[in-house]
């Protein structure tokens, strides 16, 4: 989704306006210890441009970050500095020299994959690098059945250095997939300027979840979150 650096910033100002990144991470952090208490190293698995991360590298004595995306990773590493370890990895197929006590995937990233062989093989690489009694917390895309077609979202800011952006969706279905229509609009000193795009994310159900989960041998729960979220899938071995 991110095209260029300047495209990750936009992003990621609109997001920071509307979401407590920190509040997140500590969520998970608790669900993470609840169930291995003194976890101390965390991967998170499509990183983007590392705002989650960065708030776990407050809770987690080791954090490690991996994406797909190379243009993401850069504004990661800008953010992150050199002290924190970042991969260009698929989250189907990777395999690092290290385990950990935590694995994450937020922000709904995960149904970025397309099949439940995709997501099979995705849960079996997070299987093989957690340390025993580790952790995996997913928090998914929708289910089918909460899916809204033709939802409509917008949202706007102005930036401290007198810029205004604004974001408008559109949700159609396609299928399993949920297809949004964005459109961002950009006000500065230097005029305004317009791009779009089109994300699809998998509408897998919740029992498509919990049987990936299971055949990787992982034992697995669903935890509701607040409303207008989706909730985690949390996973031990």
């Amino acid at each position: 989704m991110y095209e260029n650096n300047s495209a990750a910033e936009m992003y990621d100002l609109l997001y920071q306006d509307r979401k407590d990144y920190r509040a997140e991470a500590g969520q998970v952090a608790e669900l993470v210890r609840a169930r291995k208490p003194g976890a101390a190293s965390l991967l998170d698995v499509a990183c983007g441009t590392g705002i989650h991360l960065a708030a776990f590298a407050e809770l987690f004595d080791r954090v490690e970050g991996a994406d797909l995306s190379e243009h993401m990773l850069e504004v990661a590493a800008g953010r992150l500095g050199s002290g924190v370890p970042l991969h260009r990895v698929d989250m189907r197929s990777f395999r690092l020299d290290a385990r950990f006590d935590a694995i994450v995937v937020m922000f709904s990233s995960i149904a970025y994959l397309r099949t439940t062989e995709d997501l099979d093989a995705a849960l079996a690489t997070f299987g093989r690098h957690l340390a025993p009694g580790g952790v995996v917390v997913i928090e998914p895309w929708w289910f089918p059945e909460a899916f809204i077609e033709g939802y409509v979202s917008g949202h706007a800011l102005t930036t401290d250095d007198n810029r205004t952006i604004t974001r408008v969706s559109h949700s159609t279905r396609a299928g399993e997939l949920a297809r949004m229509e964005l459109h961002y609009v950009i006000a500065d000193s230097e005029g305004v300027r317009h791009r779009s795009e089109i994300d699809e994310l998998t509408l897998f159900s919740r029992g498509a979840y919990e049987d990936s989960f299971h055949r990787a041998a992982l034992k697995v729960e669903y935890v509701e979150s607040e409303p207008g979220r989706p909730g985690y899938f949390v996973a031990t071995a």
